[in-house]
């Protein structure tokens, strides 16, 4: 932070260890600590678009995940999860709640009886391209609080770091995207 600038919660923290542990560099807490405040702050936006369609997070990330399956919108809910980074548990309960709103359907595999296949209806796939341009102009609105300049910078420094932290994922697991 430059001199003069007031402290954020994140640098108040950061003086509070400095004089209790002066032992120890808690500079990592300046980027950790704000990435991690930014992410809840993030989250919580993102969540104000997806409440006035009617949904949570999770549902909106299978309508997602779905819609971008391409025709005829549909994914085995094994392939959910992947593509939604849950488990298989958490994704019975979203599909329950999004079939129980008339967003999807469920029904068996032609290729494996066993199977189920979960697919979009009419009604959830207008709800999935409503909520995405809201979402997509909402992702906007908060980027727009960077200039063009730091934005890109941010994405090169972010995908750098994910990439050494996360390796790159089979083309069967896909990461969810929003």
């Amino acid at each position: 932070m430059n001199q003069g600038e007031p402290l954020d919660h994140v640098a108040r923290i950061q003086a509070d260890w400095r004089r209790e542990r002066p032992d120890l560099d808690v500079s990592p807490q300046g980027v950790i600590g704000r990435l991690h405040r930014l992410a809840d702050r993030l989250t919580e936006e993102l969540c104000l678009v997806y409440g006035r369609h009617g949904l949570g997070e999770g549902e909106f990330d299978v309508l997602c995940a779905l819609r971008r399956a391409g025709e005829p919108y549909e994914r085995a809910p094994g392939e959910l999860a992947a593509h939604t980074m849950v488990t298989t548990g958490a994704m019975t309960k979203r599909i329950d709640r999004l079939e129980r709103a008339g967003l999807v359907t469920r029904r068996r595999s032609d290729d494996d009886q066993r199977g189920r296949i979960v697919a979009l209806t009419t009604p959830g796939r207008e709800l999935v391209d409503r909520a995405f341009t809201d979402h997509m102009r909402n992702e906007h609105r908060l980027l727009d609080l960077l200039t063009p300049a730091e934005a890109a910078s941010l994405e090169t420094l972010l995908t750098s770091w994910l990439s050494r932290m996360d390796p790159v994922a089979p083309l069967d697991r896909p990461a969810p995207e929003r």
